[in-house]
């Protein structure tokens, strides 16, 4: 029901306009009353009409100071001026400040109660447009962030000409336009951990994203569970490209320490003068981007001023330090890490021991057998033996090549984690196909909810909205909308099949309050009208 508000300082009036109408009768909630506009302004705060009706003459606050303030704050709210003065300069001020209605005083409950459905009937054209916007905007951005990242791939493998990529950005509200570029990426983790749900790890995403829209220089691209890429740009007669790389990292650094429970880290490529250098920017970045993995958190780290380990010193037994091995960071990688990492960790992984010390043939079969028990492990924790990497990878015992050379025990080394990020992937696809059975399950159970939202079934199966919204669209093929759409579509036609219910009818049904955009819909899927398809054209 539309909830009206009423502010008269005449009592008889007052009452009866508030007991003279049955209001819930006619479609409506009377929410309060008030003598003046000093004592309703609060109580219209809280309550928050959608209709107001007010005298324009009263003590202390009149009706149209009341609408002033009303405006400034709740501008969707209608307001119907009751006045016992016929004159136009009440009119011509009430028209200025946004008033729906102007009556005139005294007045008819039937007048007044026309005048108010009426304007109840804008209220209600207005909401249902509201929705309607909102619908296609989430359609438009969870399509425009799956371009984006499609697009941001095409920069990191270089694949695409310099024409193609500034097409492809217009088309997804990216200007790549730019003197210079870098790339910073960036992943935040919710109580040192990745992937999961948390609230906070949410608040933290919502901030950074709320920061970049004041940034023109710089442009964002979600990654789902990898995090984000930024493209920071030097702007013809901008600022130089390092005072705005300085400024954006300091402020995500800003906004991920004020999350008691968030850390992050990231990843500073080197700059670029050619948008179809950006790959190698992107190699850049990604290789520093890979340190999370070997280095403490809550540090954005650039190319080129990674901490060096120092290798001045030969190996001998009796100054290694076995300890200076990182087990966690190994077992962490093979967790979270990703395929296209693997040859980044390693090299890393083999610097942090020293140049001279991993020359020894030695270290590098202790190595070699550390990393592999870690793998083996790890593994086991999700369900596989060792079998299965030695039947993929050889078993290095008996393979003399391995520690032919530096190389050759990194080679194998990568396969290794390699295979062990395949099989993790595996049992992980397995994992995601019982959450998304469960995410389709919630949708089909609750698609004719009208407030249903990605935000609700990520919630639903433990996951965050962007994380979910990535996995959703790999595993399916389709975005969460066009999912949401195809099952109420689907509902819809056998509605209309097996019923008599009305189109509106079948609308709100399948989740639809606005029964034109439900029309819209339907056409755009089916390709004929809700009345053509029940008519079998």
């Amino acid at each position: 029901m539309l909830k009206v508000f009423l502010v008269e300082d005449e009592i008889v009036m007052r009452e009866g306009i508030k007991n003279n109408i049955e209001w819930e009768k006619e479609g409506f909630s009377f929410v309060g009353e008030a003598s003046d506009g000093e004592l309703a302004y609060p109580l219209i705060q809280k309550t928050r009409p959608d209709i107001l009706i007010t005298d324009i003459r009263m003590p202390f606050m009149d009706g149209l100071e009341l609408s002033r303030l009303v405006k400034q704050e709740m501008p969707d709210i209608k307001i119907i001026i009751l006045s016992g003065y016929d004159e136009f300069e009440y009119a011509k001020e009430g028209i200025n400040i946004g008033i729906t209605d102007y009556l005139v005083k005294p007045i008819a409950g039937a007048k007044l109660l026309e005048a108010v459905k009426n304007v109840g009937k804008l209220v209600l054209e207005e909401q249902e447009q509201h929705r309607f916007l909102k619908k296609f905007e989430q359609e438009r951005l969870e399509n425009t962030q799956l371009a984006r990242q499609k697009l941001f791939r095409s920069l990191a493998s270089g694949q695409k000409s310099v024409s193609e990529l500034l097409k492809a950005g217009r088309e997804v509200g990216l200007d790549l336009a730019a003197n210079r570029y870098n790339i910073v990426l960036l992943q935040i983790f919710a109580e040192g951990e990745v992937g999961g749900y948390s609230e906070e790890q949410n608040m933290a995403a919502k901030a950074i994203e709320d920061m970049i829209e004041e940034l023109p220089e710089v442009l964002m691209v979600e990654l789902g569970i990898e995090g984000w890429a930024f493209i920071v740009k030097e702007i013809a007669e901008g600022r130089p490209l390092e005072d705005t790389l300085k400024e954006f990292v300091d402020k995500l650094q800003n906004i991920t320490k004020s999350y008691q429970n968030i850390e992050y880290f990231g990843g500073v490529g080197k700059a670029v003068g050619r948008l179809g250098e950006l790959n190698r920017c992107f190699e850049d970045a990604n290789r520093v981007f890979s340190y999370r993995y070997l280095k403490s958190r809550n540090q954005i780290i650039y190319s080129g001023q990674e901490p060096k380990e120092s290798t001045e010193e030969k190996l001998t037994l009796s100054a290694l330090n076995l300890e200076n091995l990182d087990r966690k960071s190994v077992e962490r990688f093979l967790k979270t890490g990703l395929k296209g990492e693997v040859r980044h960790f390693i090299d890393e992984y083999f610097l942090s021991i020293g140049e001279e010390n991993i020359k020894s043939l030695l270290l590098r079969q202790y190595v070699t057998m550390d990393l592999y028990l870690i793998t083996v492990a790890v593994l086991k924790q999700i369900g596989y033996d060792s079998g299965e990497l030695i039947e993929r990878c050889g078993d290095f015992q008996t393979m003399t090549t391995v520690f032919s050379t530096v190389e050759q025990t990194k080679s194998y080394l990568k396969n290794i984690f390699q295979t062990a990020i395949d099989l993790r992937e595996t049992i992980s696809q397995r994992k995601y196909s019982s959450l998304l059975k469960d995410a389709r399950a919630y949708i089909e159970q609750h698609f004719d909810n009208e407030d249903i939202s990605l935000n609700r079934v990520a919630a639903s199966v433990n996951l965050s909205p962007n994380h979910f919204s990535t996995i959703f669209s790999q595993e399916t093929g389709q975005t969460f909308i066009e999912f949401l759409t195809y099952v109420r579509m689907e509902k819809a036609k056998e509605l209309l099949r097996a019923t008599s219910m009305k189109t509106a009818e079948v609308a709100y049904a399948v989740g639809y309050k606005d029964a034109h955009y439900f029309s819209y819909l339907f056409k755009k899927t089916q390709e004929c009208t809700p009345r053509e398809f029940r008519a079998g054209s």
